[in-house]
């Protein structure tokens, strides 16, 4: 079985599909070229509506947010976003995400150290700088919140 992220509002899900190993190579051919033009077609732009999230898996978030990225999504943050969730800031670019007054991010240190590090390394180099003026990452979160959050965001 293969899996592959599923979307959902606030979390990720999993779901399972079959694994083609050992089947028939002409009973792929039409799978493969559906697919080849699946991939080749241009995406639709989508907006993504964040709100209540409150993390997860960082890896499993960081692998929503590079497909989420490659597929040109943006993204409206309407509540908050803490933890694993602020790994989007690394894979959507600034001009594609946009805040509401009640938008809020939530910084903080993970559980593994592997974990934080993708964290971390996922953030933008003025956000880094906002998160050490405001004490670093701790076991505690800090909030970035309206009016500082409009100096790194645009409003929707």
């Amino acid at each position: 079985m293969i899996k592959l992220p599923e979307r959902t509002r606030g979390s990720l899900s999993i779901k399972l599909v079959p694994s083609f190993k050992g089947a028939c190579p002409s009973s792929l051919l039409g799978l493969t070229a559906s697919l080849a033009l699946l991939t080749t077609a241009p995406a639709r732009t989508e907006t993504i509506d964040v709100y209540d999230n409150h993390g997860g898996s960082v890896a499993d978030y960081d692998a929503r947010w590079v497909a989420y990225g490659s597929q040109g999504v943006s993204v409206r943050i309407i509540g908050p976003c803490q933890s694993a969730c602020t790994v989007l800031l690394g894979h959507i670019p600034r001009s594609r995400i946009c805040v509401t007054p009640a938008a809020s991010f939530g910084f903080h240190l993970a559980r593994q150290p592997a974990a934080t590090a993708t964290l971390w390394s996922a953030l933008p180099a003025d956000i880094k700088a906002w998160v050490k003026q405001h004490g670093g990452l701790q076991r505690d979160f800090i909030w970035m919140r309206a009016p500082d959050i409009y100096r790194f965001f645009h409003k929707c």
